[in-house]
């Protein structure tokens, strides 16, 4: 069993930053990649960014150019720095973790619960 954690959402002010972790733990032989979406409210989820185990990135055009994605393969962490936050920014963010190689040799995905994330003055 693999477990997302998720920290760092709450309440920011448009033009803020805030920077989210997630923590993927549990019993597992490797991640392809971990990233974040997010469902703003009555919509869809949708990307914000990946980054795979080499290192390699990938942004939604949502917070493209307003935010930077990093990890540690050793920790099993990634990150999420976001800047000039804007109301439309507002959302559930959620940490996924990507073809996750189990210790039964399956390939499979997991989800976070989830982190709320709110700009608003």
């Amino acid at each position: 069993q693999v477990e997302l954690v998720e920290s760092g959402g709450g309440l920011v002010q448009p033009g803020g930053s805030l920077r989210l972790s997630c923590l993927a733990s549990g019993n597992f032989f490797s991640i392809h990649a971990m990233g974040w979406y997010r469902q703003p409210p009555g919509k869809q989820r949708e990307l914000v960014a990946m980054i795979t185990s080499d290192g390699g990135t990938r942004y939604g055009s949502s917070l493209e150019g307003r935010s930077t994605i990093s990890g540690d393969n050793d920790k099993n962490t990634v990150n999420l720095e976001m800047r000039s936050l804007k109301p439309e920014d507002t959302a559930v963010y959620y940490c996924h973790a990507d073809r996750v190689e189990t210790l039964g040799l399956e390939f499979v995905d997991f989800w976070g619960q989830g982190t709320q994330v709110t700009v608003s003055s």
